[in-house]
């Protein structure tokens, strides 16, 4: 059953990896993390579970690594969740191994998932902007009238981190309801890198 699991580790992580985030988020590095951790994860958890070594180091170790690679640089929040999927996924797939139909199940279920929660239409006028302003505005309905006059949407939350009465300026965070123009523009686009021996010169 370990080769069984390895097929369907490897197959999950490649539509994690490149047909749900590199199409979507295009990081070619965050590609090959995903896929190098995630297999890393797979060959010494299935070693564990062939040894007296507990499976608790094995989840301690990887909680420590997951720590450390958290720390080491910086990620958005939505590139974490792909992160932990593929953790998860290669620790599914090794403990699982002796029972395919559960396996398989679990797969399926963080795929679809993280398909639907990542999905571009997903939620896609609800933005978020970190903004510099150059004014204090002393009135929120004013600060909000003036957010929402520069963004073109309608604002939702402001969250005031800094203000500085030396240079006259404030900084907030914004969540916001963008226009149907606005939302379709900052959309990320579905686009997919041709290899150069196929472009050729045009």
């Amino acid at each position: 059953m370990f080769w069984f699991a390895l097929a369907v580790d490897l197959t999950a992580i490649s539509v994690l990896s490149y047909a749900l985030y590199f199409r979507r988020h295009g990081r070619r590095d965050l590609l090959l993390a995903y896929v190098a951790l995630n297999t890393g994860i797979f060959a010494v958890v299935s070693m564990l579970t062939n040894q007296e070594v507990g499976l608790a180091v094995g989840f301690g170790l990887f909680g420590v690594l997951s720590i450390l690679r958290l720390r080491s640089d910086l990620i958005s929040q939505g590139e974490i969740g792909y992160y932990f999927t593929a953790i998860t996924l290669g620790l599914v797939n090794a403990v699982a191994a002796q029972t395919p139909w559960i396996l398989l199940g679990l797969n399926v279920l963080l795929l679809t998932g993280l398909y639907a929660a990542d999905h571009p239409r997903l939620l896609s006028r609800h933005l978020r902007r970190v903004m510099t302003l150059d004014v204090v505005h002393e009135d929120p309905v004013a600060l909000r009238q003036d957010l929402e006059a520069r963004l073109r949407g309608r604002v939702k939350r402001v969250d005031v981190t800094e203000v500085d009465y030396v240079r006259d300026l404030m900084v907030v965070d914004v969540r916001y309801l963008a226009s149907r123009s606005d939302a379709a523009l900052s959309s990320p686009e579905r686009t997919v890198a041709l290899p150069s021996w196929l472009v050729g010169n045009r």
